[in-house]
Parts: structure tokens; C-alpha cells; sequence
């Protein structure tokens, strides 16, 4: 009788929920070319192997693609044209700072454990994948990487991932925005923790027209925290301190503080073209994963 495997507390992915995910493929709602032959096929007509149309031969068209079969019936010069392969670059951005080291369930363990499924549906689809940790600038590195193959390098590069430092989205984006010019897909995975905002960072990378979706992810203790009498709060990334008093007066305004909050992000990023999602780490990353991605199109 086969055995169910299980995922451990600290396990990404397991060989059940790989096997779902083989089923799938990331869709942009552009498509990009890249500087090498990929494996999807673009409506934009170039030089492949896929034959699309003809058209009238006009002078200084590539002779290797005139169709002589054609000139022998007709007496009329043609052109081949054909479907070009493009390169679909995905980019995913894991938050780092501090304060994603935190929560139960994690939000860290919880943005590694998306960021490893999103990755795994690339790599069977031979799309081109990047995984970056950042927090106050792009720290960790792992790019450019195609093929199921190396998925094991990709487990390897989230699970040793370290969570420290204050965030700084705006860094981030600009820093990433100057050192990747190529359109893509780009997956920013974050609680939106950030003293200086969100605006700056998200408009760096709308600057270069990626195809854009932002998860925020957020623990249930700080959607609806359980705190009560006199305190010392700390920032967990600069120390930062407060001493208050906690009574249900003072849940009930940080309630509506924490939602405007993620209202403006939502609204900012909806003006914007920016797919935006929000979840706790209470829901299950593989409903996350199957059931939201694909509801918001970045799934099929």
C-alpha cells in the first residue's frame, strides 16, 4: 500500500503538490523576448521554425525565405513567415528584512515555500527564473536559471536565505530595475513592512514595464493581535520602541490603521496595472498558490 507523503514544518515543496503543479504554466499578460530562443511562441513574426503566413517579397527581404514553390505556380515572389520563440523571464523578490522572520505560521518559511512553487512551474517550462532576497537592496542571488533540473539549486538557495535588517523597497526596486532592463515577470513576495513606503519601489519597476504582481503576506498575529495591558513594543528591524497601553480601544484604531494601510497598497497598485493579493499565513500556500495565482492570471 503506498504511503501519502507529508510535508515537514520545515520542508518547501513536496512530491505530491509537484506533481499538481506540473499541470501548470505561468502566463504573462505581455509577451516578452528574451535574448536567446525560448520555449513559447509569439504572434510577432520572425525567423523560427513554426510557418506562419506568407507575404509579398519586397526588395532587401532575406532570400532564404522566398518560397519557390510558389514562384514556380505563380510566377510571384513570397515570403515565409514564421512564429518567433521568445525567452519568458520570471523574477521572484523575497522579502528578507526583519520583520518576515516572524509569525506563526512563518512569513518567511511562507514567502519561500510560493516562491519555490512558482519557481518549480517555471523550471518545467523551461521559462528563465530568478530568486532574489532583499532588504535594504537586492542581497541574495540566484538567476537565470532553466530546467527542472535545477530545482534542487533553487530549494538549496531559499532554505539557507537569512532574515535580517531593516526593508527598503524603494532600494530595492531601483537596484533591481537598473540591473535587469529585460521585460519579465516579476513576483514581489512581502509584508509591505516599510518606514519609507511602497510607492518608490513599485514605481521603479513600473518604470520598465514588467508584468507585475505583489503578494502581501501578513501572520494572524498582526491582523488581529492579542495584546493587552501596559507595554513595551519594539521594531523588530530598528529597534525602534513604544511604551503603551493596550485595551480594545487602542486594537480597534490599530485595526483600521493596518486595513487603510493595505487599502492604499491595493488601491495604488490597481491604478497601476500591478496584480495585487493579500493573504495570512493561516491560508494553506498551496490554496495560495493553485487558487489565487490562477484566479489573478498568473496561472493556467
Amino acid at each position: 500500500m503506498a504511503v501519502a507523503t507529508r510535508k515537514k514544518p520545515d520542508e518547501l515543496l513536496d512530491s505530491d503538490f509537484m506533481n499538481r503543479l506540473d499541470q501548470l504554466s505561468l502566463v504573462s499578460r505581455k509577451i516578452f523576448a528574451g535574448k536567446m530562443r525560448g520555449e513559447r511562441l509569439t504572434k510577432r513574426r520572425g525567423a523560427s521554425v513554426e510557418f506562419a503566413d506568407y507575404r509579398n517579397y519586397v526588395s532587401g527581404d532575406d532570400l532564404r525565405h522566398l518560397d519557390w514553390n510558389i514562384y514556380a505556380r505563380l510566377n510571384k515572389l513570397f515570403i515565409k513567415l514564421f512564429l518567433e520563440e521568445v525567452d519568458l523571464h520570471v523574477s521572484v523578490l523575497i522579502d528578507v528584512s526583519k520583520s518576515m522572520d516572524w509569525g506563526d505560521p512563518h512569513k518567511g518559511l511562507y514567502a519561500r515555500r510560493v516562491a519555490a512553487a512558482i519557481a518549480y512551474i517555471g523550471l518545467v517550462n523551461f521559462d528563465r527564473v530568478s530568486l532574489y532576497g532583499f532588504a535594504d537592496g537586492l542581497q541574495f542571488e540566484l538567476s537565470g536559471v532553466r530546467g527542472r533540473r535545477l530545482m534542487a539549486r533553487v530549494i538549496d538557495f531559499l532554505t539557507k536565505l537569512e532574515f535580517a535588517g531593516a526593508g527598503d523597497l524603494a532600494a530595492t526596486g531601483k537596484q533591481f530595475a537598473i540591473r535587469h532592463p529585460q521585460p519579465g515577470i516579476v513576483l514581489l513576495l512581502s509584508d509591505f513592512v516599510d518606514k519609507g513606503g511602497y510607492e518608490d519601489g513599485l514605481r521603479f519597476l513600473m518604470a520598465r514595464k514588467y508584468d507585475i504582481y505583489a503578494l502581501q503576506i501578513l501572520s494572524p498575529e498582526e491582523i488581529d493581535p492579542r495584546l493587552a495591558g501596559d507595554l513595551r513594543l519594539t521594531d523588530m528591524e530598528d529597534e525602534d520602541f513604544a511604551e503603551v497601553t493596550v485595551g480594545r480601544a487602542l486594537l480597534n484604531r490599530y485595526k483600521r490603521n493596518l486595513e487603510a494601510y493595505c487599502g492604499g497598497l491595493k488601491d495604488f497598485c490597481a491604478t497601476r496595472g500591478i496584480s495585487y493579493m493579500f493573504t495570512s499565513t493561516e491560508v494553506a500556500f498551496d490554496q495560495m498558490v493553485l487558487s489565487y495565482f490562477r484566479k489573478r492570471g498568473l496561472l493556467k
